[in-house]
């Protein structure tokens, strides 16, 4: 079976918000396929960890842990600039910072709000405008944002998350289409519930990553793993033909 389709081998990938949960599980995997990977976070003592375990095992690319915080588009500037330097090349940017916290909506601060819509809104159109400036001279790439379930059809206690990633949502259809004849990949996730560690502790889930059956179909819970195989899919040659969509990953459905 053909499966060069889907390899990232050489390729120079950065993911933001990288030292746990799904960051951490996309660069694992992006490194494993053969793919240099910048590992990042707010603070660096986040990533290291996460940049030296990849360098020290079996995958055949590369880590570079740095600095950034996503709210600075100087700080997303300068990752660009020394990704670029380190490998040479930028082909994959994920907006995977974000950030979210549960309150009913009368006792949302102002600045609870824009905190949230800062990170994960703002973020993601700093990530963007900076790769994609890189990407238009140099023969473009592939950008994925990473949004939500909750910004498709709300979240009860999450309204700033849940806004936040509907407009990310919508800024990757406009924006697929404007930069497309830049040969631009612009395309969107939208996990459902995942078993990382701030799922758990925001949301009082207790499933265990690791015991979560992969070869199940009724479930509505699922491994960072799958959403890092999403990831490597659009991230690939393999989806070519697909550009400005946001594909939801959540399980079994739940009818009414």
């Amino acid at each position: 079976m053909t499966t060069s389709q889907f390899s990232l081998e050489g390729e120079t990938v950065v993911v933001t918000g990288s030292s746990s949960g799904l960051g951490k599980a996309m660069v694992e995997r992006f490194a494993e396929d053969g793919a240099n990977v910048v590992v990042t976070s707010r603070e660096l003592d986040n990533v290291e960890p996460v940049a030296s375990a990849i360098n020290e095992g079996d995958a055949d690319g590369r880590a570079l842990a740095l600095e950034c915080d996503v709210r600075n588009r100087g700080s997303v500037d300068e990752l660009v600039d020394q990704t670029v330097s380190e490998f040479g090349s930028l082909d994959v940017f994920i907006n995977n910072a974000g950030a979210s916290f549960q309150a009913p909506v009368a006792e949302i601060s102002e600045n609870g709000w824009k905190t949230i819509v800062d990170i994960n809104l703002h973020g993601t159109f700093h990530g963007c405008q900076a790769a994609g400036e890189y990407m238009r001279d140099n023969g473009g790439g592939k950008i994925i944002n990473i949004a939500s379930v909750a910004g498709q059809r709300g979240s009860r206690q999450m309204s700033p998350y849940g806004a936040a990633k509907a407009a990310v949502i919508n800024f990757t259809s406009s924006l697929a289409a404007d930069w497309a004849e830049d040969d631009i990949w612009v395309n969107c996730i939208a996990p459902g519930l995942v078993a990382t560690e701030g799922v758990k502790s925001q949301m009082g889930v207790d499933d265990d990553a690791d015991a979560i059956d992969r070869s199940r179909a009724d479930r509505t819970i699922g491994r960072p793993e799958e959403v890092a195989d999403l990831a490597q899919f659009l991230a690939s040659p393999a989806s070519s033909y697909i550009v400005g969509e946001t594909m939801t990953i959540k399980g079994t459905p739940r009818l009414e």
